[in-house]
């Protein structure tokens, strides 16, 4: 069995994961965010939730123990839970993760959208690049997504590109990054310390075409 720790778990992006992967049976599932109780009807089986901030250090060390993969999914002091997650994970002997970071943290958006988009979430960037940084030379197998911009469409439909080539997609959505974070999962060789751009053909514009 393939034991999960799920960072972020109350996320949008995660709850898609959570529901594909508890049909896995192979899978264990530790979900850990800041109120369990918005997750409590997911409890038993192969679930189990622990509430606490990520930040603190000391349970997020006895969350990692018996794991064989964590997966990050937050927004907010990126760069900071990346160091601690990295940390627990060294101490704990936990090898893998899975991060999701953000487009734009190698300067891989071009033209005008990549303008937009630094102009839009810069101070955002540059913890996810510190990050990723931090994760790409901390030894663990690692994989960063780098979604572009979300939506909430009913559809798996995505391209993915590697570190040092253009993102052009505007849009992504939430269920496309979910398809690849549970494929990663069932197979932990897949993309290992690769970082990978994530988005949906036909979508280039100057910016999502959701945005005013």
């Amino acid at each position: 069995m393939t034991k999960v720790l799920i960072l972020g778990a109350g996320g949008q992006v995660a709850r898609h994961v959570i529901d594909r992967l508890s049909q896995n049976n192979s899978i264990h599932l530790t979900l850990y965010l800041r109120n369990a109780s918005h997750l409590q009807h997911l409890e038993g089986g192969q679930i189990k939730l622990i509430e606490g901030d990520i930040l603190d250090g000391e349970k997020l060390k006895n969350a990692m123990h018996g794991q064989d993969m964590v997966y990050v999914n937050i927004n907010d002091q990126e760069d900071v839970i990346a160091e601690q997650t990295v940390k627990a994970m060294q101490t704990a002997g936990v090898k893998r993760i899975v991060f999701i970071a953000a487009i734009g943290i190698y300067d891989e958006v071009p033209g005008a959208f990549g303008q937009w988009n630094k102009r839009m979430i810069g101070s955002i960037l540059e913890r996810y690049k510190k990050a990723a940084s931090l994760i790409e030379a901390s030894g663990l197998v690692y994989t960063i997504l780098r979604p572009t911009w979300y939506t909430n469409k009913d559809e798996v439909d995505y391209i993915i590109t590697q570190k040092g080539q253009p993102v052009t997609g505007t849009e992504i959505s939430r269920k496309s990054v979910a398809d690849l974070v549970v494929k990663i999962i069932e197979d932990s060789k897949l993309h290992a310390n690769e970082s990978l751009g994530m988005e949906k053909a036909g979508t280039e514009a100057d910016k999502p075409v959701f945005i005013n």
